[in-house]
């Protein structure tokens, strides 16, 4: 699934800006629905496009990124 079908299926649910290639699918829980996400990719478009080490990709990752609530569609993280 990708970036374009989430948003003509899903229309509602947020996406991480930069991370497109990432995405895996809809993670769907008992009432919410998100966009899921690969960790291992995302930690490598960081190391790709930012030219971040791996510890630096996990830290801004974690902090930056896993933690940041933006609502009742908050991104979804998998680790595979």
């Amino acid at each position: 699934m990708n970036r374009k079908l989430i948003s003509e299926f899903y229309p509602d649910l947020l996406v991480a800006d930069g991370f497109d290639e990432a995405i895996i699918g809809v993670a769907r829980t008992f009432n919410n629905l998100s966009v899921a996400y690969d960790t291992k990719k995302c930690l490598e478009i960081l190391m790709t496009r930012d030219k971040m080490t791996r510890d630096d990709a996990q830290e801004y990752f974690d902090f930056n990124i896993v933690r940041s609530y933006v609502g009742e569609n908050t991104p979804t993280f998998i680790e595979l």
